[in-house]
């Protein structure tokens, strides 16, 4: 135990975090999508964002979802026709995917809002965002940061097999 801790602060000691590193800029999607314009109609989370189990991720909402309310909302815009169109051949949105967490790293969505945890505290204010960007440093330095402020578990086994 002591030995995963020591190893740890070595670790996080061994990591170059340059001040000049800033945020990339949001990607280009393939349909304009604003989480603030969602948030302000009072849809939570988890509308659009599911989480199947095993609980490892949230999903993303098909077409044919989104199609739910934007027969009638915006339904002649061009991007909703695009929508249409996709949720007609049943069809995905191909998102450019903006968080991503290595295949190495143990991540449960499910576990962290069970334990309190918020959607902001990983990804920034979303619900103010007209366009998503990585906000946070979603490295090892940046979950270990918030485990050790919350006082969450910190042992290499927490996260890596």
């Amino acid at each position: 135990m002591i030995f995963e801790r020591v190893f740890a602060a070595l670790l996080l000691l061994a990591i170059d975090v340059s001040a000049e590193d800033t945020p990339p800029e949001p990607p280009a999607q393939p349909l304009p999508f604003s989480h603030k314009t969602h948030a302000d109609a009072n849809m939570a989370c988890q509308t659009c964002h599911p989480n199947p189990d095993p609980g490892k991720n949230m999903g993303i909402a098909r077409p044919s979802a989104c199609m739910g309310c934007h027969k009638t909302v915006k339904a002649t815009s061009p991007a909703i026709m695009q929508l249409a169109a996709l949720a007609k051949k049943n069809r995905d949105i191909p998102w450019i995917r903006v968080y991503r967490i290595p295949d190495f790293v143990k991540f449960s969505h499910r576990l962290h809002l069970k334990t309190g945890n918020t959607c902001d505290e990983c990804h920034g204010p979303v619900a103010t965002r007209t366009r998503l960007a990585v906000e946070y440093d979603m490295k090892q330095t940046g979950c270990l940061a918030c485990h050790r402020v919350k006082k969450a578990p910190m042992l290499c086994s927490t996260c890596h097999d």
